[in-house]
């Protein structure tokens, strides 16, 4: 491994700790800002602080959101009698790209996994039963990702909710096993909302 000035390393060191940045990633976005000019540096410098200093959680669905509540539960024309439950809020805009739901979401901040140390206790399903006891939600739909810990989490989920005299619904398996739902193209996930099942 070449060896770099300190701070160059350093810079580098830091782009490795990304996901999916390799030794070689990391080096070209180290060489790229190195080249910018000292603005283009301190607007990116800035923009990582804004993120870090001004998001937080959504009080009622823990989505990513600069406000108490995101734009989803600010908005009085969404449909409350639907609520699609997923692992991560950036599988919301994967969702949200077909412009076919307009049900509310609930993010539960990952999934059930054994292996990881991650049970039930450790998401955000508390808040889920909270929104599902005022009485509004018909139907919840999950959205988890087609894989053993998103499988996991349904059923659980499931599980729980179907007592509660909910309709617990599944999206389809049209999106690939194995894989993230924002991997996942817009028709696809499209197809899946519109052939959910019961659970």
């Amino acid at each position: 491994m070449p060896d770099f000035a300190a701070p160059l390393q350093r810079l580098i060191d830091e782009f490795r700790r990304l996901p999916g940045i390799g030794q070689k990633s990391a080096q070209r976005l180290a060489f790229h800002v190195l080249r910018s000019s000292r603005d283009d540096a301190a607007r990116l410098g800035e923009a990582l602080l804004d993120v870090k200093d001004n998001l937080g959680v959504c009080a009622e669905c823990n989505n990513i959101s600069d406000a108490d509540l995101c734009p989803y539960c600010r908005d009085p024309h969404r449909d409350r009698s639907q609520i699609c439950v997923v692992e991560e809020s950036h599988s919301i805009v994967s969702i949200e790209t077909t412009r076919t739901f307009n049900g509310l979401y609930h993010v539960l901040n990952g999934s059930i996994s054994p292996l990881r140390g991650i049970g039930p206790e450790q998401l955000k399903i508390k808040g889920l039963l909270d929104r599902i006891a005022r009485g509004q939600t018909q139907e919840i739909i999950l959205a988890t990702n087609p894989n053993v810990e998103g499988e996991a989490t349904a059923v659980y989920l499931s599980r729980l909710l179907k007592p509660l005299g909910l309709r617990v619904t599944r999206i389809a398996m049209g999106i690939p096993v194995g894989s993230d739902i924002d991997f996942s193209d817009e028709v696809t996930i499209s197809k899946s909302l519109e052939n959910r099942r019961e659970m």
